[in-house]
């Protein structure tokens, strides 16, 4: 997973604010899908993994940063 990476090179204030991003992307992607106009749902699934991953590595950071 090439997304998984370019994540990893990222430093903690660019991992926030793409996490804003991603989510204000899965807000509008959610309306769209109560509106009925959404055309991937697929989206959805992968908007909600790519989250996890960032707060993820943001965890892993803070707990590096903690040990040392």
């Amino acid at each position: 997973m090439s997304k998984a990476n370019e994540l990893r090179e990222m430093n903690e204030e660019q991992l926030q604010a793409e996490l804003k991003l991603t989510q204000q992307e899965l807000f509008r992607l959610r309306f769209q899908a109560s509106t009925e106009k959404l055309d991937a749902p697929s989206n959805l699934k992968k908007l909600r993994r790519t989250i996890a991953r960032i707060k993820t590595l943001l965890h892993e950071s803070r707990l590096a940063g903690a040990e040392s």
